[in-house]
């Protein structure tokens, strides 16, 4: 029986819609993990954060959708110090091929959004 992995995705809230394609994708796949969702609903506080640091240690990897939007999230940038301050791997998937940073955000390993990709990210969890 395989494993159910927790993957916390991790996005600019422009990228909304990459993050339900996503999710969209895993459920027709039927693949064995559950996503967790922190997006930011209202203003940033400390509470927010120590919920959200909780869940990203509760979760067995973390994805980064990265797009030009990335280098001004606050709470996506947050996201990812967090899980490399907690150990938990990473990585980050671009969103699209023509909407990439020119610079993506430090020490993040990226790939290229395909389902094999994903699935071996998650699979090597």
């Amino acid at each position: 029986m395989a494993t159910t992995n927790r993957i916390f995705i991790s996005f600019a809230i422009e990228d909304k819609s990459y993050r339900d394609l996503l999710v969209g994708q895993a459920r027709n796949a039927k693949i064995p993990f559950e996503f967790v969702d922190m997006s930011v609903k209202e203003p940033w506080d400390e509470k927010w954060k120590t919920n959200c640091r909780t869940r990203i240690k509760g979760c067995d990897g973390v994805i980064v959708l990265v797009s030009k939007n990335t280098s001004k999230a606050e709470g996506a940038l947050w996201e990812i110090r967090c899980a490399k301050e907690e150990g938990v791997p990473i990585r980050g998937v671009y969103c699209t091929t023509d909407s990439r940073p020119a610079i993506t955000p430090e020490g993040l390993r990226m790939l290229n959004w395909t389902w094999d990709n994903i699935a071996n990210f998650i699979s090597s969890l």
